[in-house]
């Protein structure tokens, strides 16, 4: 895993976190990460030099219309696992991704400029804490965004290389 994110980074992470603001920045974000990754040749996400969380570009296959679908995620690796905390950006539901890799768990992984096929499964008791508690020493908005979907434990997706 990489270094923290720096204390300019941490302040733009705490700014992201504020619901008025993550209302806002949530539908752009994608779009403006999307386009640096086309330009950079599949090396560079502008939010991930932003803030210091590293991001995937994933595609999986969707629940309901098996069609592929692809998106920027902000995940943690560790080894050849990567972790993909479902937070939602704290919203009453898990996103659609979630729902996508559970029922279709094999997926792209596009990172670095390399592209790898991956197999997802929900981390469960020590490996979810394990995964959570790294992911909240990165960005401490996910314990605010558990807080506000009390009702639901936020899932975390563990990416694994298919061998």
């Amino acid at each position: 895993m990489r270094s923290l994110p720096n204390r300019f980074q941490r302040g733009l992470l705490w700014l992201f976190m504020q619901r008025p603001v993550t209302a806002i920045i949530t539908p752009i974000l994608h779009r403006v990460d999307g386009f640096f990754w086309k330009i950079s040749g599949g090396r560079l996400f502008f939010s991930s030099k932003l803030v210091g969380i590293p991001a995937f570009r994933i595609t999986s296959i969707g629940a309901k219309s098996k069609q592929p679908r692809t998106l920027v995620l902000y995940g943690y690796s560790e080894d050849e696992k990567i972790a993909l905390i479902a937070s939602n950006f704290g919203q009453a539901n898990n996103p659609s991704w979630y729902y996508n890799l559970k029922a279709n768990p094999k997926c792209k992984v596009e990172w670095k400029g390399t592209s790898c096929e991956y197999v997802a499964h929900e981390a469960e008791g020590e490996e979810r804490e394990k995964f959570w508690n790294k992911a909240v020493s990165y960005y401490k908005g996910y314990e605010l965004y558990q807080i506000r979907t009390a009702h639901r434990l936020i899932p975390v997706m563990i990416l694994e290389p298919v061998k």
